[in-house]
């Protein structure tokens, strides 16, 4: 194997973390800001891209970290390494609300294409890199635009998903119609292409918006029941306007007394 194998047991039912044991010289890479905890012997570092090419000279490491940037990601990740003579852990935290999903890429012929946000960590060696969409109506409509990430190598990884996870295994010529925000990630073998929604009430009062995501067998595909773009338009739904204190939020009351309290203004 490329990449360094590790265990890992993940702890928690809604804010969950996983935990990594390392043997001596093992190491891990995660993006700034999903660290939690780690033993005395872990060293932190930070790298160029995600040091899959590390040994490619200066070269590689610029277009490790380059093809980082079109994803919308910083140009460094972090490494963490064991350099102490016994088995270490090192932990890593979910951002909001969900579930951690293990992925084997040695199940998925080393390949697994996933939202631009929903990588958490992996064993040193996997590569973090870009999938470009072929399909002019994918990339301006699909929601997550002309460019997804791809996790390579034959190592293990973890991507989060917001709310509950829900894995489907599409056979052959299968289709499954997803809002296009909900989609975690699906293997290689997934022809992924957004449709209109069609009708005019659809279009109009629907709702939902105008597309959603077409995904056709044979393949795995992993879905969230709460994308972070939906919780945050709901939690700015939910603020008072102006810093105010809410009164009676969700209530009759709640309206009448931003009304009177003049928190209204028509």
């Amino acid at each position: 194997m490329n990449a360094h194998e590790i265990d890992y047991q993940i702890y928690g039912e809604e804010m969950q973390f996983v935990e990594l044991e390392l043997d001596p010289k093992e190491a891990v890479i995660a993006e700034a800001g999903n660290f939690m905890m780690m033993d005395q012997e872990i060293q932190m570092n930070t790298i160029f891209g995600d040091g899959s090419k590390q040994n490619e000279g200066f070269l590689g490491k610029v277009l490790g970290a380059g093809k980082r940037l079109l994803t919308g990601e910083s140009l460094f990740m972090t490494i963490f390494s064991n350099e102490g003579m016994g088995k270490k852990k090192v932990s890593f935290a979910s951002p909001y609300p969900g579930k951690i999903i293990p992925i084997d890429l040695t199940r998925y012929d080393g390949k697994f294409i996933c939202q631009k946000d929903a990588f958490l960590c992996a064993a040193q060696g996997v590569s973090i890199g870009i999938e470009f969409s072929r399909k002019l109506g994918r990339g301006f409509f699909g929601g997550e635009g002309f460019i997804m990430q791809k996790i390579e190598g034959d190592g293990m990884a973890f991507v989060h998903a917001g709310g509950t996870m829900a894995r489907k295994e599409l056979r052959t010529g299968e289709k499954l119609k997803v809002d296009t925000g909900c989609i975690i990630g699906f293997t290689q073998t997934i022809s992924y292409d957004i449709e209109f929604v069609g009708g005019i009430k659809n279009t109009i009062f629907g709702g939902e918006g105008l597309f959603f995501a077409s995904l056709t067998g044979p393949g795995t595909v992993y879905i969230q029941s709460l994308p972070f773009s939906r919780l945050a338009n709901r939690v700015l739904q939910a603020a008072p306007q102006g810093g105010g204190k809410d009164k009676g939020e969700g209530s009759i009351l709640g309206g009448l007394g931003d009304v009177l309290g003049g928190d209204r203004r028509f």
